[in-house]
């Protein structure tokens, strides 16, 4: 008997099944999925693979599998699912089986529960490409300190005692590393259980109006008929979406069977955790996100593997989860760029739920306020069925929007960043004891800083970016490496000491509300104030329960949460996304403005929304003003025409990047015209140039674009064209209709 392997590595020269004979004893007991051990090349350690057939016979005179690995088992489901990824995403058969992996890879039950209190945590010192570097100079020669590290670059902040679990080491190999420099040992309070605190008050499921009873029905059929449809829920913010979620996974869990509910990065949507826990409870609750600990997130998923979990809410790995017997997908916000992966594999979790709902013969339903522009056009077109909910829940009105033409402030002399339309809003707000949220894209104080005298701008040392300075730690930092270096106060350039600030973020914006306010109460949730475990949602329980009149942050306040008492949104600059290098911005752009000011008004006080701006005729600035998806769309999708852009065809940006220039130019080039030569059919292809961002962490970055269906003949033709490049100091990525342009 001979099993068909896939070694578990990221090499691309190694993504190949191979060949390996089934000792006796394990005929009759090896199955597809299993994790075994086995010799591979000249190295004296066993490798790590997984099982994905079986044959009777070979060309090749075979080596045996050493041993099965014990622990959770993967299905035939699962590795068809991974080779189809791996084709479709451009990358590694074992790549994407992790993805469906207990988080750590733990190799063993992992049924030890924590008693303790408190548990030492350990967090990396270093940043990962200088680990890397480190471990590929042979600085660290041991073979179980490497591994430790590579399992804190993919689950920083763990506890020792997870750490010691998933992988074979020790504390003493985790205090040489703390010895070193590489790691620090903190004290740390542990609850494993992610809803241990969630202490909300039993609810009741709501009298839907008529809109939501025909959305409610009409998936129900598909539900009881277990039928696999696609359907695009689009209701106005605050028309009560959440609510026929709800009903319809009470359905589903009538019937025994599992909801999958995602939603865009959970840890900074805890409102809807606590309305799914006061419906239904937490025992039949899994949360997945990464924001939890690794032992938290593999507690989850145990909890889903045995069972016991029929609602499983997250964040887009948990489309992944080991689900048995499903019965709904439902993925809320579906616009939302966080459903697809920046990094390897870059996969689209709306394409993994199609596959899985056509699977299992469920049906999927996509929700938003502000659908995307691709999605909309298959609802358009009947390929999609579309359910409408035009009105907000309660007899709630939408907000009134007021634009303000930050030009004529200027021309009357207000230089503020808060225009007088929006400064006698907040000032009536604070009289009426109502809450304001300020949207501000921006994090940091300003956004540079420069030398009024030489034109010296302080920028990032390893990547072609400005730093952003900090007030807060006096501190400029670079937000795509993570470099960070003390103020400048003197030009290193000519000496002078005309330094100046320009730009503004939402440490800045904060300071000027202090000053403009003194007598508010403020707080601010942005990356830099959300670093702690559960931040977030302290944040906005702080802001929520002791009424502090002003939010203050950055997109992080447009992820549907709901505030009674906030009657007031101000924008104070609606053009910060309107011409970054995408042919999305116009499209983000509306969605941030509408999503944001949604957040007013959605209780029995009408809100009201002042979105400050440069260019206040734009046509996506109008839109937003008139809340106005219809008009938006119909503009936008005859654009996308002309252009050939989604959904008229796809993108495919082919990443090259490495340390040196010229390789990464030669490498460019020569796949460019293998692609070039090999495929013959009527597609768009751009010659290779530098990124807009042509260096980030000291790696130099070059793309080629196509423009194209994506379809079987352009899978093989690209994958053609890679199989003769063999510069292993190049790094190789390809992303189709990538989230960022950049």
């Amino acid at each position: 008997m001979i099993a068909e392997i896939i070694i578990n590595s990221n090499v691309r020269d190694i993504n190949h099944i191979f060949d390996y004979n089934v000792p006796t004893e394990y005929v009759g007991i090896i199955a597809i999925g299993d994790r075994v051990l086995v010799p591979f090349g000249r190295k004296k350690t066993f490798e790590e693979g997984f099982v994905v057939g079986f044959k009777e016979k070979s060309d090749f005179e075979l080596k045996d599998i050493a041993k099965i690995q014990e622990g959770f088992k993967l299905n035939k489901e699962n590795i068809e699912l991974a080779k189809i990824m791996a084709r479709r995403y451009f990358c590694n058969i074992s790549d994407c089986i992790h993805l469906m992996l207990p988080p750590g890879n733990a190799t063993k039950e992992f049924s030890k529960r924590v008693t303790e209190k408190s548990q030492e945590c350990v967090y990396l010192k270093k940043e990962e490409d200088e680990i890397l570097l480190d471990i590929e100079e042979k600085k660290i020669k041991s073979e179980k300190q490497i591994k430790t590290l590579n399992f804190l670059i993919d689950n920083n902040g763990s506890f020792i005692t997870d750490i010691e679990m998933f992988i074979d080491t020790s504390r003493a190999i985790i205090k040489t590393l703390e010895k070193n420099g590489y790691v620090e040992i903190v004290e740390k309070q542990i609850e494993r259980n992610p809803l241990i605190n969630k202490k909300v008050e039993k609810t009741s499921k709501l009298k839907l109006n008529e809109e939501q009873q025909l959305a409610f029905e009409t998936v129900n059929k598909s539900i009881k008929e277990n039928e696999c449809k696609e359907f695009l829920l689009y209701g106005v913010t605050g028309s009560g979406k959440t609510e026929v979620y709800l009903q319809l996974i009470e359905e589903v869990l009538k019937n025994k069977k599992t909801s999958i509910m995602l939603v865009p990065e959970i840890s900074l949507t805890p409102q809807t955790v606590d309305r799914f826990v006061s419906r239904f409870g937490s025992e039949e609750i899994a949360i997945i996100h990464s924001k939890l600990s690794v032992g938290e997130r593999y507690d989850q998923w145990q909890k889903i593997n045995n069972g016991q979990a029929k609602i499983i809410i997250g964040a887009r790995s948990a489309i992944f989860a080991p689900v048995k017997n499903l019965g709904i997908i439902i993925i809320d916000e579906e616009h939302d760029s966080s459903y697809k992966s920046d990094s390897n594999p870059r996969f689209n979790a709306k394409d993994i739920a199609k596959y899985m709902a056509k699977q299992n013969n469920v049906p999927l339903i996509l929700g938003s306020a502000t659908p995307d522009t691709t999605t909309y056009f298959k609802a358009k077109n009947k390929q999609i069925e579309l359910l409408e909910l035009s009105k907000r829940a309660n007899n709630a009105q939408l907000p009134n929007i007021e634009i303000v033409d930050l030009r004529e402030e200027l021309a009357k002399g207000n230089r503020s960043i808060i225009s007088t339309k929006l400064y006698e809003e907040i000032e009536n707000n604070l009289k009426e004891k109502k809450q304001t949220i300020l949207f501000l894209n921006r994090r940091g104080y300003s956004t540079f800083v420069m030398c009024r005298d030489c034109g010296f701008i302080a920028k990032c040392k390893n990547c072609n970016i400005t730093l952003t300075y900090h007030s807060k730690e006096n501190k400029l930092k670079c937000h795509y490496c993570g470099y960070e270096q003390k103020n400048i106060k003197i030009c290193p350039e000519c000496k002078s000491k005309n330094v100046k600030y320009f730009g503004t973020g939402t440490q800045k914006l904060e300071e000027e509300i202090k000053k403009i306010f003194p007598t508010a109460t403020t707080i601010r949730m942005d990356v830099d104030t959300t670093t702690k475990k559960n931040s977030v949602e302290e944040i906005l329980n702080t802001f929520k329960n002791e009424n502090i009149d002003i939010l203050i942050g950055t997109q992080m306040v447009v992820k549907g949460h709901h505030f009674p008492n906030v009657t007031l949104v101000g924008v104070i600059a609606a053009d910060s996304s309107l011409y970054l290098e995408d042919y999305r911005a116009n499209e983000r752009t509306f969605q941030l403005l509408t999503q944001v000011a949604g957040r007013a008004g959605r209780e029995k006080n009408k809100g009201k929304v002042i979105i400050q701006t440069y260019n206040p005729d734009n046509f996506c600035i109008e839109c937003s003003k008139e809340q106005d998806y219809e008009k938006f769309y119909n503009a936008e999708i005859v654009l996308r025409k002309e252009l050939k852009y989604p959904p008229f065809c796809d993108i495919i940006v082919i990443g090259i990047s490495g340390a040196n220039e010229n390789q990464i130019k030669n490498v460019s080039n020569l796949i460019y015209s293998n692609i070039v030569k090999l495929y013959k059919n009527n597609f768009s292809i751009y010659k290779p140039l530098p990124a807009p961002i042509d260096k980030i962490k000291n790696k130099y970055r070059w793309r080629i674009i196509m423009k194209c269906k994506l379809d079987n003949n352009i899978i093989d033709t690209i994958n053609s064209s890679l199989n003769n490049i063999n510069n292993t100091k190049v790094r190789i990525s390809i992303d189709v209709n990538p989230n960022n342009m950049m």
